[in-house]
């Protein structure tokens, strides 16, 4: 009866509603537009995800009354407890009884239940209902459907698109009423390139040769230029030695050294060279699977073995085993896939259709790699890399490893992936647990996404193949993803690592599509990507912002500006020693330990091992580009923790962008960023000119543009104040910061008063954000 009531009720009021919002009703009152046709995988099944799918989706342990609401034929079958009525009904909600559910006014009954703490929008009812009075139709999630190359959309401004990129994002913003900036003037948009390409400031000659130039095609010859230069690979590398959580500790108690460092030397020299992406990763997946394998390939798998390793005694080696193995499972699906298969580890995925069998059967592929859970105790050099290992020597050095940057003779080792002779069996582990093995599983991949090739070999290297055929639906779009991410602050899918069932859905996704296909149709050619990107005319746009456009689109979604954000942690390093002149271009070798506070390592230590204790370098060492600093898990660097740099603990795709004062701390407080201004300002004061030419070359090096006559005027005064403020002794207090030796024959005073205009310089929030 109950029941009965409950019924005639919801039809009374969706009777009712119809009858107040005509033939073409969305169900209820609402100011916000429905869309003409409603899409299940961009309306529905967000709200089915948030809302429905953990009591109704794929973990069956999890399902609520037998019904699954992901999967069409579940969802339309009759209902297990009410064999009389279906969750869906196409064409009808009043007889549908998702709809019904989630219309009730009767709370006992209504969807989600009350103790969820979930609750439907009056728009999402109106969307569910709208869907099913359309047909309730379902689309496969649109990441696991292969990309297919769209035509590029039609424009009412055809004068702005600049290459492909900017038709698709044009007709968005037209479809907002939005009108893209006007391009960023020459200096602003050259800092912007620079710093994207090569992580550093451009140089004065760049500033001044770009200005000068006015060829139609000038802009497009400095990216050629600057694509050319071998600090490119120093930027494009960051970014997946974030994804492949490179380090030089092992990462547990007792955080031993490790020398991993030779793989992230080959890293920049793939990304100088050019190595297309198929061959990219798959050398770093299964290098020492190809047919004939060189020592570089070798080296390229390297990639699979920065994952944290423990040297504790009293372990058990099979429960650290099997972490090794699930680490690698999970980079591959977060990096490589973009999709959460680590929810799988223990049961079957609650969102995605992901099965825990799967998991496994994913995870057998990288189960047989002859190592053990703990191998030696920490110590001397063999500790520094753990089997599989390859050793690098001087001839290597001199020859087929030329870009390893070996600088001495000693012994030089590297983890590297090797499998054992014989198979290692793979068993789900419920819920799990290294020490509850289920059923036995072979090597495959999750049907959702694309069935294993019976033709290709059950091994790392069948599974590159997989990852690179045309079919599969991921890898080209998540690698573009990624990139543009690097280049407009913001994925097309802002959850880079998740292009799932909870992952946001692409702002564009005929533009990440179209990218996709092209990117696989020109030979996975990187640069050729970077290319596109940096030349278009929405990258090249001013990032400045109106009041009509902030309150349109306050994240920048649709690109109607240019990007504007704070460049990376190590990018910050680079610009303070490349703006001041002491950078150290070495590319590649062993990590170095700039300054640092006191105590943070001894502070959180076992006691044991080279990292025990904090022995800072000296001379050239402390002038290494950001990148270079070495990265003790236990204890990463903390400027660099601070402005959001990776601890490299696991697979991260997207780093956090946070503002806390703690960063302008650093940045008025660094011994690097004190000593730079020290050193800048003796050099300028020792070059011949005026002292407004010399706040005018500091600005510009620093800003990358020349200063307003406003900006130069407040400089002069203050340098004018500080020199009558600055005592002898307070001179030489400031100057004594850092190790590069003091310039010679140059006045105390106006050095250290310069010294403090330039570091209010370099603490400037233009100075290190991309604008």
């Amino acid at each position: 009866m109950r029941q009965i009531l409950s019924l005639l009720v919801s039809i009374l009021f969706i009777a009712a509603v119809l009858l107040g919002c005509g033939k073409d009703a969305s169900y209820s009152e609402t100011s916000e537009k429905l869309p003409d046709v409603v899409s299940y995988n961009f309306d529905i099944r967000p709200i089915l995800s948030d809302k429905c799918l953990a009591c109704h989706g794929p973990d069956a342990n999890k399902r609520k009354a037998g019904l699954r609401l992901d999967i069409a034929e579940n969802a339309f079958r009759a209902l297990e407890e009410n064999p009389g009525a279906h969750a869906l009904v196409a064409g009808k909600p009043e007889l549908s009884q998702v709809f019904l559910r989630i219309t009730t006014q009767d709370t006992a009954e209504r969807m989600p239940p009350m103790d969820s703490n979930l609750k439907l929008s009056q728009r999402e009812i109106n969307l569910i209902g709208k869907w099913i009075k359309q047909g309730a139709k379902y689309e496969k999630h649109w990441a696991f459907v292969a990309p297919k190359k769209p035509k590029l959309p039609q424009v009412d401004r055809e004068d702005w698109p600049l290459n492909e990129i900017d038709f698709f994002i044009l007709q968005k913003q037209e479809e907002k009423g939005l009108k893209p900036n006007e391009e960023a003037d020459k200096e602003r948009l050259l800092k912007r390139l620079s710093l994207d390409v090569l992580g550093l400031p451009p140089t004065l000659k760049m500033m001044d040769d770009f200005q000068a130039d006015t060829r139609p095609d000038a802009y497009e010859r400095v990216v050629d230029q600057l694509l050319k230069n071998p600090a490119y690979g120093e930027k494009m590398a960051i970014h997946w030695l974030d994804l492949a959580r490179y380090a030089d500790s092992h990462g547990y108690q007792d955080d031993g050294y490790r020398t991993q460092w030779p793989w992230r030397d080959w890293v920049i020299h793939a990304f100088n060279e050019n190595l297309p992406y198929n061959k990219f990763v798959t050398w770093q997946l299964a290098g020492d699977l190809l047919p004939n394998s060189t020592k570089e390939q070798l080296l390229a798998t390297g990639f699979n073995r920065n994952h944290k390793i423990t040297e504790e005694g009293g372990v058990i080696p099979e429960e650290y085993r099997i972490m090794y193995v699930t680490d690698r499972n999970d980079l591959f699906g977060k990096g490589l896939l973009g999709v959460t298969l680590e929810c799988a580890h223990c049961h079957d995925h609650k969102y995605d259709p992901f099965s825990q069998k799967e998991y496994y059967q994913m995870f057998a592929f990288f189960n047989n790699v002859d190592e053990k859970g703990i191998e030696s105790v920490i110590g001397g050099p063999e500790t520094y890399a753990k089997n599989p290992l390859m050793e690098i020597s001087n001839e290597d050095a001199k020859s087929i490893l030329s870009f390893v940057n070996k600088p001495d003779t000693n012994r030089l080792i590297v983890s590297v992936m090797g499998d054992l002779d014989t198979l290692r069996r793979t068993y789900i582990l419920k819920r799990g647990a290294y020490d509850m093995p289920g059923d036995e599983v072979q090597p495959g991949t999750p049907n959702a996404i694309l069935p294993f090739n019976k033709n290709y070999p059950k091994n790392r290297l069948g599974l590159s193949k997989w990852l690179f055929d045309k079919k599969n639906p991921l890898t080209a779009r998540v690698y573009v993803n990624i990139l543009w991410q690097e280049f407009f602050g913001r994925g097309i899918v802002k959850t880079s690592g998740d292009f799932g069932m909870q992952g946001d859905l692409p702002s564009h996704p005929a533009l990440l599509d179209w990218l996709a296909v092209d990117f696989m149709e020109h030979g996975w050619d990187v640069k050729r990507l970077v290319k596109q990107m940096v030349t278009s005319a929405t990258y090249r746009q001013a990032a400045t912002v109106s009041k009509e456009k902030l309150a349109v689109d306050p994240e920048n979604i649709l690109l109607a500006r240019g990007p504007r954000y704070r460049i990376h942690a190590e990018f910050i390093k680079d610009l303070v020693l490349s703006s001041s002149g002491l950078l150290n271009k070495t590319i590649g070798g062993p990590s170095v330990k700039p300054y640092q506070p006191d105590g943070l390592w001894e502070g959180a230590t076992s006691g044991r091992g080279l990292l025990s204790v904090y022995k800072q370098d000296h001379g050239a060492s402390l002038y290494r580009r950001g990148m270079y600093t070495l990265i003790k898990r236990t204890v990463p660097p903390p400027t660099m923790g601070i402005f959001d740099a990776s601890n490299r603990d696991l697979c991260e795709v997207r780093r956090l962008k946070t503002n806390t004062p703690l960063q302008a701390l650093v940045m008025m407080n660094d011994p690097a960023v004190l000593e730079a201004s020290r050193v800048l300002a003796g050099k300028l004061l020792q070059e011949k000119g005026t002292l407004e030419a010399k706040i005018t070359k500091a600005f510009q090096l620093i800003v990358c543009r020349q200063p307003t006559e406003k900006e130069l005027d407040i400089l002069m005064r203050y340098y004018e104040k500080e020199i009558k403020t600055i005592t002898p002794e307070t001179a030489t207090r400031m100057l004594t910061v850092g190790e590069y030796p003091l310039t010679k024959n140059v006045d105390k005073i106006r050095q250290a008063a310069l010294m403090q205009l330039i570091s209010t310089i370099y603490n400037l929030e233009e100075t290190i954000t991309k604008t």
